[in-house]
């Protein structure tokens, strides 16, 4: 399906964004006419026109499913499992339903006033751009800005969420299975003792991070409601909401102004570093600078709960989640961009692969988009649409799926079997001098010097 976008807005406010279906008849049922394994991989690239779906699929099988392969013990697969699928829920879609549902059409909603309820909250999924070069009334535009500007801020409540979690993790350790020494957890530890002041440590300082997250959270929310209420009215608010939504876009300015001027740069910031939820369809959804902030608090997060378990499970932590971290927040874009320009360099499939007049590999053609691909070399090749359709099909997945495929193994179960291994060796490096030091005890105890044995003096 082909859908051709209008975006106005009239003085009123409502948004008439039109959708033109001008293909529908033309390609419906054309899908029965693939083979299963084209209809499997269509089914894999339509879910990777969504991002919380996309990353939410790349993100539990390439940190769940290798440590479920390589589980040291069943406490380790029972934690690891409720950490991850909570992740995914929270990394990649906690930001559009709270968003979304719980604070755009729920409390933000409650707080406008009646006459422009309605208008301001049909155009809060708009980007700031989209706004400004509107013709709404002034007043409105700033409405709208302010109220943007506040959920953003009341959906504080996510990257708290993902910080509180390596301690909810803790908890549920602890509680389940009266575990909270890490090298119980790994099954490093023979004898499984536990230290009871430990495990009141963990607890107590668990407690506290989960009560802060809270609180934090109904703080962002509160902030956020007043300044949907009355930032409308404040320069300084509009400003502030205009940063906090795009800091990317707004850096790019300020090294534009000290005369750094990169096209390649200020694309990054602008996609990276944009707080601001994407627009779909008028609905809230997540972006990639939200996943950036999640990700980066869920590190901090983790790091400062593995210390409460023990050295091993914080150097595990530096170890594996930095990496894991870049891999969620950019995806196989970097293994992307080269697999493209490898595939371009050797001209492969030049209707989805394309450079600009630069020599830049333009951005691939989407699955929504193929269909009028598919339309135009029917006619070109004088062959029917469905065979240049399963054929477009193919060549695209082969473009997303290599990288995404070579990223699960090499993220996935190197990465999780080469974190295991060096906490392993890690744990029978610091076991050795307590062996040596019990070795000595025990031949003192018996009236044996260690010394006089080591020369051979006594066997």
């Amino acid at each position: 399906m082909i859908l051709a976008i209008n975006n106005k807005f009239n003085k009123n406010g409502k948004s008439s964004t039109y959708y033109k279906n001008n293909s529908q008849p033309a390609f419906g049922g054309v899908e029965k006419e693939f083979s299963k394994i084209t209809k499997l991989s269509d089914k894999f690239l339509k879910s990777q026109e969504n991002l919380s779906h996309t990353r939410f699929i790349q993100g539990t099988l390439t940190n769940w499913f290798p440590k479920a392969v390589l589980s040291r013990s069943f406490i380790d697969f029972s934690e690891f499992t409720f950490l991850e699928f909570l992740e995914s829920c929270i990394f990649y879609f906690a930001a559009p339903f709270f968003g979304e549902n719980l604070f755009k059409k729920g409390l933000f909603k409650s707080v406008l006033p009646q006459k422009v309820k309605d208008s301001v909250i049909k155009n809060t999924a708009h980007s700031i751009e989209e706004l400004k070069k509107s013709n709404l009334d002034k007043n409105l535009k700033n409405r709208i800005l302010t109220t943007k500007g506040g959920i953003l801020l009341a959906c504080i409540t996510v990257p708290a969420l993902e910080y509180a979690l390596g301690f909810a993790k803790n908890l549920f350790t602890l509680k389940c299975f009266k575990v909270s020494d890490f090298n119980n957890v790994a099954n490093l530890n023979k004898n499984k003792t536990e230290n009871l002041e430990q495990q009141k440590r963990v607890e107590t300082h668990s407690k506290k991070v989960l009560l802060k997250s809270a609180l934090v959270s109904l703080s962002g929310i509160g902030a956020g409601l007043v300044l949907a209420a009355t930032g409308h009215k404040s320069k300084a608010a509009q400003k502030f909401s205009e940063i906090l939504l795009e800091p990317g876009a707004n850096i790019s300015k300020l090294l534009q102004k000290a005369g750094l001027k990169s096209k390649k740069t200020d694309n990054f910031l602008k996609e990276y570093l944009k707080l601001d939820f994407n627009n779909n369809n008028g609905k809230l959804a997540l972006s990639k600078g939200q996943l950036a902030a999640t990700c980066i608090t869920g590190l901090f997060g983790y790091s400062s709960a593995a210390k409460d378990r023990g050295k091993l499970d914080y150097y595990e932590v530096w170890t594996r989640v930095p990496l894991v971290v870049l891999y969620t927040i950019f995806g196989s874009s970097l293994l992307d961009s080269g697999f493209k320009k490898l595939l371009a360099s050797k001209g492969k499939y030049p209707e989805l692969i394309k450079k600009t007049q630069e020599g830049l590999i333009q951005p691939v053609p989407q699955r929504k988009d193929l269909p009028e691909i598919a339309k135009k070399l029917a006619a070109k090749n004088n062959t029917s649409f469905a065979v240049e359709m399963e054929k477009l099909i193919k060549q695209k997945t082969v473009i997303t799926g290599v990288p995404y495929l070579f990223s699960l193994i090499t993220m996935g179960f190197v990465l999780s079997a080469v974190s295991r291994i060096w906490t392993k060796y890690r744990y029978n490096h610091q076991q050795k001098p307590q062996q040596t030091l019990n070795l000595n005890k025990q031949q003192l105890n018996t009236g044996i010097s260690p010394v006089f044995k080591g020369f051979g003096l006594i066997r």
